[in-house]
């Protein structure tokens, strides 16, 4: 159980994105929220923890089920705009932390998620404390939503990215990680969803990816920015932008 190399082993920090994280990346379809809850996701009377909660986007999206949600991130800017977000919701808790240090006691939760981020962390030390968290029977989830690259507005803005972060590696990680099972009988769905967008939007969502402001200094960014925004001016207003949602899950028995 090797933890995945991103982006050739370049620097990022998602820290340095959270405003714009929490502007933009509010960006999950319905067809998504409906399926999580129909799995168990967020069900009144369950504990659910989120790891690697970013803005807490998806706790926020099922918290009026009623759950008791723990939600955590390395990154204190990406908790305090979640905090920020989800100032009415009293039933999620937010922990900065790394995942592989998270400490609950055996048996604490009903559901574990881990959203945009699982090839992020170390499995050696996060696997065995997700087995052990879980209740019996508990449910383990992960996702991974990408725009297509093929899509003809989104295949030109990451070749801008790659043109300006060469070491950027888009979304190979998280496609590695999506055919690597730590747990036994994985059960996988896939759908699509084409989202709208503005320019402003699209440019803001593209602004929050890893190898943006996450990644590049100051002097890139700024050039990077320039070109986009010039790319962007010979688009519509309004456009919408295919994306593949995936879905691995997996019921812990012990």
């Amino acid at each position: 159980m090797e933890k995945i190399l991103v982006d050739n082993g370049q620097e990022f920090d998602f820290g340095k994105t959270s405003r714009e994280y929490a502007a933009y990346r509010d960006i999950y379809p319905k067809e998504l929220y409906e399926r999580l809850y129909s799995l168990g996701v967020g069900t009144k009377g369950s504990r659910w923890l989120d790891l690697g909660t970013g803005t807490g986007v998806i706790p926020r999206g099922l918290a009026c089920y009623g759950a008791e949600i723990v939600a955590a991130d390395v990154s204190e800017n990406q908790i305090a705009e979640a905090k920020r977000l989800s100032k009415e919701l009293a039933n999620i808790q937010y922990e900065v932390c790394p995942a592989e240090e998270i400490d609950f006691p055996e048996n604490s939760f009903d559901t574990v998620t881990a959203c945009q981020c699982f090839w992020y962390f170390d499995p050696k030390r996060i696997v065995p404390k997700i087995k052990q968290i879980l209740r019996p029977g508990g449910l383990f989830l992960k996702l991974y939503m990408s725009y297509l690259p093929e899509d003809p507005v989104a295949g030109r803005s990451h070749a801008l990215v790659e043109q300006y972060n060469p070491a950027w590696d888009g979304g190979s990680s998280a496609i590695r990680d999506l055919k690597i099972h730590y747990f036994d009988d994985p059960h996988m769905e896939n759908f699509l969803v084409d989202l709208p967008f503005t320019r402003e939007s699209w440019h803001g969502r593209i602004k929050a990816c890893r190898g943006v402001l996450a990644s590049m200094d100051e002097k890139t960014f700024a050039e990077f920015e320039s070109s986009h925004l010039r790319l962007l001016s010979s688009l519509p207003e309004q456009f919408t932008v295919r994306h593949e949602v995936f879905l691995i899950y997996y019921y812990i028995n012990k």
